[in-house]
């Protein structure tokens, strides 16, 4: 099996975010158009792990309907899920809720209608098990980089083809990709992004991180 190397700016994010994990961060209010990032369990969210390096596996895009905050979140179909059962069905229960630097500007009420009706083009989409960047199947981070784009004409990460990711050919991707969904073949050349390319975003600061859900 071939070894996993991870770059030293990995090594230092994992070692942040183990010591976020202990300290247990109070969580400040949640506002529409965050991005939360989890962790979950199971072979997809492994090789997802391996190609990206990261621990965050998923992610998804904080909304507001009745006063009650929900994730739109690309799971098979695109859906709505209450947040607080969002956080629950995480590994440890942990969250990262990250927050566009200028919100406070971008995010008018007029903008976060236009983010809404965006998200709603995508519901009911079955997810991407190919990772293809077209509109008919969607990915999680997918969901969130094209609400962003389409809605406030901002690309939250560059997109990088599959070929370019550490650890994409690694055996253990190759067998989960081929074996659980079915892959005939890697599109190396597609235009993807992971949920660790959003969580990294320049344009994204961090609004909250835990350990448990409260």
């Amino acid at each position: 099996m071939r070894k996993i190397i991870f770059s030293l700016s990995t090594i230092l994010f994992l070692t942040f975010t183990t010591n976020v994990w202990a300290q247990n961060i109070e969580i400040p209010a949640t506002r529409e158009g965050d991005i939360i990032f989890q962790s979950l369990a199971g072979g997809q969210n492994y090789a997802i792990y391996l190609v990206s390096g990261s621990p965050y596996t998923h992610c998804g895009l904080i909304t507001e309907q009745d006063g009650e905050f929900y994730v739109y979140e690309a799971v098979g179909p695109v859906k709505l899920t209450p947040l607080k059962a969002w956080i629950e069905r995480g590994v440890d229960q942990h969250y990262v809720l990250m927050r566009l630097k200028d919100a406070e500007a971008l995010l008018t009420q007029e903008a976060l209608t236009t983010m809404r009706e965006s998200a709603a083009t995508f519901a009911g989409k079955p997810y991407d098990f190919w990772f293809l960047w077209s509109d008919d199947n969607i990915y999680c981070s997918e969901l969130v980089w094209k609400v962003y784009q389409k809605a406030l004409d901002r690309e939250l990460a560059p997109l990088r083809p599959f070929r370019d990711y550490d650890n994409v050919q690694h055996e253990e991707v190759m067998r989960i990709a081929r074996e659980r969904f079915n892959i005939p073949e890697i599109p190396w050349d597609e235009p993807a992004v992971t949920p660790a390319d959003v969580l990294v975003s320049p344009l994204l600061e961090t609004g909250a991180a835990n350990a448990k859900s409260c």
